[in-house]
């Protein structure tokens, strides 16, 4: 099987596809391999960009999302900043090469920046954009100005799950449009959480999932649904597939068997399918048991389906005893039904810098990746690789970018993951091989 080990070759390839830069540029990005497994072959490397975008700021940066806006040919990303955190945004007009400095999303009277995480970014088009925090907020020009609808300065209230408890939002709004590009729905997923539940020895089922529908861009929301299949899901993100079908990849509770841990990295993976707009689900289809998360889908123009996620647990330790983290890629080429884990791209993986209770913080957390228009990929996550303590929580941590391909090379037709079972150590126990 062939595999990119020549660096001549690499580099050659790289020029082509449009993945590297002048050492005068002025760009940020470094030169980076994204790796596909190939086993029982070597491992499939595709030259690829990182950049770790707010490393000069020194500060707590979290939970990135990323939107690709065509009419000006320009990113946005929204990042929570601080402790605790507030929202801000900052934009790239060389498709993630540079950045702006963050501004917020809003100040207060006293022209301090509002408290909230800021979550869900989703680009309507036409420079129209909605965020949530606790509060749904809304932009009508790219991302500069955000308040109510219609030019109202008011966010608008989230309302509750039918059962009285917080609406929970991770993901962003799946936006439905019609032959014209008029938007005909949009679809908000959310969760409410039962604490005490969640604190006991009950094992899994303290998450409910949820979907509600608007009719009129987010002005309106009618009544919420709890679909059956997703009893113990909690983030959801939903993509339209090719075919139609409403694909949901979602965030699992902590199975029962790691009783009494609570500590929410060992949430797993799993898809649910829609084939009636969201009526009916499918029972979920658990891709990991725990450990990975954060979910973010891209459809490609062939149909192909790409979801990254985050690793933060399931990797061994490294060889000198520090655990390890990532960001990974796995796709779907029949509209999200099955996924190809045997062949999965390891876009990013690093070393934990301590051990103990708080080996945790210089995890991954989000993932949020955009089709650009030359068909390559720009994917966001957040990282913890360079956290301390500090005061309100570990810092600093940061939001970095990897712009990348998938592989157009043939690969083998191996697939003892994918046979495996879902809560095995095949599917769940990985080695980055960050020390060879």
């Amino acid at each position: 099987m062939k595999v990119f080990t020549s660096l001549m070759y690499i580099f050659a390839f790289a020029m082509v596809q449009g993945l590297v830069f002048g050492a005068d540029s002025g760009t940020a990005w470094q030169a980076h391999i994204v790796r596909q497994m190939n086993a029982p072959d070597a491992p499939m490397e595709i030259p690829a960009r990182i950049q770790i975008v707010t490393e000069r700021w020194n500060r707590v940066v979290a939970v990135p999302y990323i939107v690709y806006m065509p009419e000006k040919d320009r990113l946005l990303m929204l990042v929570g900043c601080d402790y605790p955190h507030h929202a801000m945004v900052l934009t790239s007009d060389d498709r993630g090469a540079t950045w702006t400095e963050p501004r917020p999303v809003r100040l207060d009277a006293e022209g301090k920046t509002l408290p909230g995480l800021g979550i869900g970014l989703t680009y309507l088009g036409k420079g129209r954009l909605l965020l949530v925090t606790d509060r749904l907020w809304f932009s009508t020009d790219y991302g500069a100005t955000w308040g109510g609808p219609d030019g109202t300065p008011e966010p608008l209230a989230i309302a509750p799950t039918p059962d009285g408890n917080t609406w929970n939002q991770w993901d962003p709004f799946l936006v439905l449009k019609d032959e014209t590009d008029k938007i005909t729905r949009l679809v908000q997923t959310g969760y409410g959480m039962n604490h005490e539940w969640y604190g006991s020895d009950k094992g899994p089922g303290y998450s409910t999932g949820y979907l509600r529908f608007s009719m009129d861009e987010g002005r309106t929301w009618g009544n919420a649904i709890a679909p059956p299949q997703w009893t113990g899901v909690s983030e959801v993100a939903l993509l339209r597939a090719k075919n139609g079908d409403w694909v949901a990849a979602c965030r699992t509770d902590i199975p029962a068997r790691f009783e009494p841990e609570t500590l929410d990295h060992l949430e797993g993976l799993a898809v649910s399918v829609s084939k009636d707009g969201g009526s009916t689900w499918s029972d979920l289809n658990r891709l990991y048991d725990y450990g990975r998360h954060h979910p973010c889908m891209v459809l490609l123009p062939d149909g192909t389906i790409v979801m990254t996620y985050v690793v933060r647990k399931g990797y061994v330790d490294s060889a000198d005893g520090w655990p390890q983290f990532g960001i990974e890629a796995i796709t779907s080429r029949d509209n999200g039904l099955t996924w190809d884990l045997d062949h999965k791209y390891i876009l990013h993986a690093w070393k934990g810098n301590r051990t103990g209770p708080e080996y945790w913080w210089a995890s991954s957390q989000a993932t949020s990746t955009v089709l650009l228009p030359d068909g390559s990929l720009l994917t966001a996550f957040g990282t913890g690789y360079r956290s301390q303590p500090a005061d309100g929580g570990p810092s600093p941590r940061d939001a970095g970018l990897v712009h990348w391909r998938l592989n157009s090379e043939p690969v083998n037709k191996e697939s003892q993951i994918s046979d495996a079972a879902h809560d095995s150590k095949v599917r769940n126990v990985f080695d980055p091989k960050l020390d060879q």
